[in-house]
């Protein structure tokens, strides 16, 4: 069975880094891509950053030049580097895995239990 966890969230100041990372664990044949959520209190969850099997990457106008997606084939893992974070990037983080169990399957979504982000001074 396929697993994906978060983790590296936490308590930062405005203006500060973090990072997150998710990992895919499990019976993978391959990753077709991974992309990062998010959701505040009161609101829908939102797609922040995404990467897929090749080269292309996805960032959310609000995350633009701040936010900075990876991921490591070999390792089925990936990395969310956040910088210059505000207030209202303040939630919880959700990693989402699309991914194929065997060569024939299609690709389905994995979702993580989600981290929580706190920007606040």
């Amino acid at each position: 069975q396929v697993q994906v966890a978060e983790s590296g969230g936490g308590l930062v100041q405005p203006g500060g880094s973090l990072r997150l990372s998710c990992k895919a664990s499990g019976s993978i044949f391959s990753i077709n891509a991974m992309g990062w959520y998010r959701q505040a209190p009161g609101k829908e969850r939102e797609l922040v950053a995404s990467i897929t099997s090749g080269t292309s990457t996805f960032y959310a106008d609000f995350v633009q030049g701040r936010f900075k997606i990876s991921r490591d084939y070999a390792k089925n893992t990936g990395n969310l580097e956040m910088n210059s974070l505000k207030p209202e990037d303040t939630a919880v983080y959700y990693c989402k895995a699309d991914l194929r169990t065997i060569y024939a399957a299609p690709s389905r979504e994995y979702w993580g239990q989600g981290t929580q982000v706190t920007v606040s001074s």
